[in-house]
């Protein structure tokens, strides 16, 4: 077990782990850490807590210090001359009539970086681009073009669960999804209902399909022929969540079934 504090980048944004560096962190301080961009400034979700070594999936980096009211000012500054920066960039990338669209932009705490995300259909050359900010800004600049699911992350919003959307508050990574999973979860195959806010298949039919797979194994197969104690019948529709499945029963009718629970479900 390591012992870490959950620590969020931006409002909303996701909780990254770091050590907590032998100080007296609490929840809903705020905090200069150390990242692979450079300072960034952020605040606790959590206190110091233990966790399994392997899931932690980067290395852990450090708490620097706790923030001062002078590092929150330029922290705010950094975020409203980003804001500016954004404006700064469309404009240049109109008049290198560049095919993209900016989306966020955004620096470092200690400004040794200022990190640009953009949409595009194809690849774009902006090494012009790069060299006109770098001369405005004197630091380092980055252009990551980012995807339909990365986008939503970067806007945020609520998801069909009422809920903040999954990419945004915890999702590392943005594994690839199938519309099997879907079918495996016995989910209606109508776009409005398994689509996100970005237009993909949801997040969540990736990160529940374990637990699917699991428990679908102590349910028969849909149209497998199956007894129970009323007869033979034809499996018609299984319920994972309630854990019962219906069978078909000639003469009879359509019957419920409970599942047999055991160590898969």
């Amino acid at each position: 077990m390591v012992k870490v504090v959950g620590i969020t980048l931006k409002e909303g944004g996701k909780i990254y782990y770091f050590s907590p560096n032998n100080f007296q962190l609490k929840k809903n301080m705020t905090v200069i850490v150390e990242t692979e961009r450079g300072l960034q400034f952020g605040r606790l979700e959590t206190g110091v807590i233990e966790i399994e070594e392997s899931k932690i999936k980067s290395p852990l980096n450090n708490v620097i210090r706790m923030a001062s009211k002078q590092d929150y000012l330029k922290h705010k500054k950094n975020i409203k001359d980003a804001h500016i920066a954004i404006t700064v960039c469309k404009d240049l990338i109109e008049d290198l009539n560049l095919k993209m669209k900016i989306i966020s932009a955004n620096f470092t705490f200690d400004r040794s970086q200022l990190q640009f995300h953009f949409l595009a259909d194809k690849r774009v050359d902006f090494r012009e681009l790069v060299k006109e900010l770098a001369a405005i800004y004197k630091t380092r600049i980055e252009l990551r073009q980012i995807g339909a699911r990365d986008k939503a992350r970067e806007i945020g919003g609520i998801g069909q669960c009422g809920r903040m959307m999954c990419c945004e508050k915890f999702l590392n990574n943005l594994d690839n999804i199938t519309i099997n999973m879907a079918k495996n979860q016995n989910l209606s195959l109508n776009p409005s209902k398994i689509n996100g806010s970005c237009g993909r298949l949801l997040c969540c039919l990736k990160f529940e399909e374990d637990n699917y797979k699991k428990c679908n194994k102590c349910f028969p197969k849909i149209g497998s022929k199956i007894k129970t104690k009323k007869g033979e019948g034809i499996v018609k529709s299984v319920d994972v969540l309630i854990g019962k499945y219906k069978v078909d029963i000639p003469d009879i009718g359509i019957i419920e079934v409970e599942a047999k629970k055991n160590a898969c479900c």
